[in-house]
């Protein structure tokens, strides 16, 4: 796992939904789910080479907009087709205000 790096306010997140972090290169979506919590998964979908960001999040789960692959949050497993590959998940700590990432080695 990498150091932690802030990228990005609470308050800059939408109510429900995602945003784009780069990490060198490496897209990672900020993502708050209808519950609250704030979760980091990388930005592109294993079924098709588009970003999650912009998909649907429901509950838990962030439904890509272009063929409609689902994938759990907290785990990145998929939960609907036609995805079959997990995405990487990322540790995310809550300073006050900020939100830090610190990324997986997959």
């Amino acid at each position: 796992m990498s150091d932690f790096v802030r990228v990005c306010t609470t308050d800059q997140l939408p109510e429900v939904g995602a945003v784009v972090a780069d990490f060198d290169g490496r897209r990672v979506a900020i993502v708050r789910d209808s519950y609250g919590d704030i979760h980091a998964i990388d930005d592109t979908c294993t079924h098709a080479n588009v970003s999650l960001a912009e998909g649907e999040v429901e509950g838990r789960t962030l439904e890509c907009w272009l063929h409609g692959s689902r994938f759990d949050l907290v785990n990145g497993e998929p939960t609907g087709l036609p995805a079959t590959v997990p995405v990487a998940v990322h540790t995310v700590k809550i300073e006050g205000p900020d939100v830090y990432v610190a990324l997986t080695n997959d």
